[in-house]
């Protein structure tokens, strides 16, 4: 089998230990574990971490990222996470996620260089921070530089499809030197044309649903945060089916 006809490597981007044992029994081939999916994904919790070790078949990659938002972090901010990186590097997880920009739109060299040391032999991604960048030409060429491992991006576009041109000439600026990691709306009915018209390895996609919540008492007079009261009595979780169905397709 030749490396174009190879079939995708599929990661799955989850919220919580729930997530990811839904994933793996969808067939994911990698998991990105996250808290909170609704800013983006953030860092989860230790106890959510030691419960994938205990429980993961497949690899998951740890999101580092210590507040939705943007991506330009202050001292005490971008400090926090380097512990969480040596943090998470003694604990023995497979990867780690993390992205820091400059307030001009570049990658912050210097920042992801430190924090891919500290993973040392860990796998390191730098997530959607890229899609944020001035120039992902030259933004490539620097976490290149940094020895990042590969690079989440939807080709600086709301979706995949509409990110297609650059994707593809991301895939082949990178050849053997990074992993493009193509995501952005990717789902059953278009995961295989991107695939197709990008020639990216690896793919990655959250298949979520939304399902009401087991509480019988409701106080329909308390948010826990925002305007949207029964946000409280609804839950976002990996819909396994669809994680499936859309790995077929991939796959096919």
């Amino acid at each position: 089998m030749t490396a174009k006809t190879r079939p995708p490597l599929i990661e799955i981007c989850v919220e919580g230990i729930d997530g990811l044992l839904a994933a793996q029994a969808a067939g994911a081939d990698r998991v990105e574990l996250c808290a909170s999916l609704v800013e983006g994904g953030i860092t989860p919790s230790l106890g959510t971490v030691r419960a994938a070790l205990d429980q993961a078949s497949v690899p998951f990659h740890v999101m580092v990222r210590p507040r939705g938002g943007d991506f330009l972090y202050s001292e005490p901010e971008y400090r926090s996470m380097l512990a969480d990186v040596h943090a998470l590097r003694e604990l023995g997880v497979p990867g780690v996620v993390f992205g820091c920009l400059t307030a001009d739109g570049a990658i912050d060299e210097q920042r992801m260089g430190e924090l891919t040391n500290a993973a040392g032999p860990l796998n390191v991604t730098c997530h959607r921070a890229f899609d944020m960048t001035r120039d992902p030409a030259e933004a490539l060429e620097v976490l290149i530089r940094c020895k990042v491992g590969r690079v989440l991006t939807s080709g600086q576009r709301d979706t995949a499809v509409e990110g297609l041109p650059l994707l593809a000439e991301l895939v082949r600026q990178a050849g053997d030197r990074i992993v493009i990691l193509g995501c952005g709306g990717l789902d059953l009915g278009n995961i295989a044309e991107v695939r197709r018209r990008t020639g990216l390895a690896e793919m990655h996609f959250a298949a979520l649903k939304d399902v009401p919540s087991g509480m019988r008492y409701r106080n329909p007079k308390v948010g826990m945060g925002g305007s949207d009261l029964d946000r409280e009595y609804r839950n976002t979780l990996t819909d396994e089916e669809l994680v499936a169905a859309t790995i077929a397709a991939a796959k096919a």
